[in-house]
């Protein structure tokens, strides 16, 4: 029998990297992120990515996948993770899924549609021209092109989502909304065993702020220059992530290190809410969920117990 495939899942800040090895390690696991900022190199502190450390004792995938200044799709780390998968199973390693990002989750859960062949050239020159408008603007030609993607992304999901909605209307001539309804998926869907990490919103508030502050005590600020140094800015999607866009003006002199490191926290706890929702709502009726203020120990045990089962 083919073992089932594990996703421990939940907002940023919750233990999921701490819990994910303790279960790796007890099952002969290896780590897929599921964190669409994780995938950016160079991008270690503020994406709080596993520390080499945590990385020598349980094999990690889907880091450092590509350059600041590239997109990185849903498709495309649907893609990347079933062949990751494949290569597990071959060798009877078991994958888990592990992080916060529900769009990387529903791409292999909803596989998402074949997509249309597009000219580089064009999306190039495209992608560069929405880069330029800000998201007032952005969002008014999506309501405009796609007024259900447009809904969707009212409350947040970031530049990305929003340049990704209007580039295919503007290259197609049909909305985004229209491909996922017409086009075929792409893939048959991965069926999880999901376990969803939950703690009481005056914790994660408090998980936040301690993270904030080691993040920059453990050089927040000197990762943010060199990736200035190197030639990426706001306009790079990695960049666009909370944690670097707060602390870019603090490296160009232009905000004090303290008003930074309250905008993160403020920005993450938000990005949490906004996952807490996300969660709440697209998880099936059998997905586990798990107390995140109990120890790792005792969460892999509950694990391991409904694996099993």
């Amino acid at each position: 029998m083919t073992r089932p495939l594990i996703a421990i899942v939940g907002a940023t800040a919750t233990g999921k990297t701490g819990l994910s090895i303790e279960v790796a390690r007890r099952l002969g696991g290896e780590i897929i992120s599921m964190d669409s900022r994780q995938v950016y190199r160079r991008m270690d502190i503020g994406t709080a990515k596993a520390s080499p450390e945590q990385r020598a004792l349980v094999p990690h995938h889907g880091l450092d996948l590509a350059d600041p200044d590239q997109r990185f799709s849903a498709g495309q780390f649907a893609t990347y993770t079933r062949e990751r998968i494949g290569e597990m199973r071959a060798r009877g390693a078991l994958p888990l899924l592990v992080g916060g990002t529900g769009f990387f989750l529903r791409a292999l859960t909803r596989p998402i549609f074949a997509e249309p062949p597009l000219d580089p050239r064009r999306r190039s020159e495209l992608t560069s021209h929405l880069a330029e408008l800000d998201d007032h603007a952005l969002h008014r030609w999506l309501r405009e092109l796609d007024p259900e993607s447009a809904a969707r992304l009212e409350t947040g999901g970031g530049r990305q989502r929003l340049i990704r909605g209007l580039e295919l209307p503007l290259l197609t001539g049909r909305s985004l909304t229209w491909w996922h309804r017409n086009s075929p998926p792409e893939d048959e869907p991965l069926d999880p065993l999901i376990f969803l990490l939950e703690l009481p919103r005056d914790e994660l508030d408090r998980r936040i702020g301690q993270r904030t502050s080691a993040m920059i005590e453990d050089g927040l600020v000197g990762e943010v220059a060199g990736l200035l140094q190197s030639g990426y800015d706001e306009s790079s999607p990695g960049m666009s992530a909370t944690g670097y866009r707060e602390i870019i003006p603090v490296v160009r002199g232009e905000a004090s290190i303290e008003k930074a490191a309250e905008e993160v926290r403020k920005s993450t706890r938000s990005y949490s809410r906004r996952q807490v929702t996300w969660f709440r709502n697209q998880l099936p009726e059998t997905a586990i969920r798990l107390d995140g203020t109990k120890s790792p120990d005792q969460l892999a045990n509950e694990i391991l117990e409904g694996y099993r089962r």
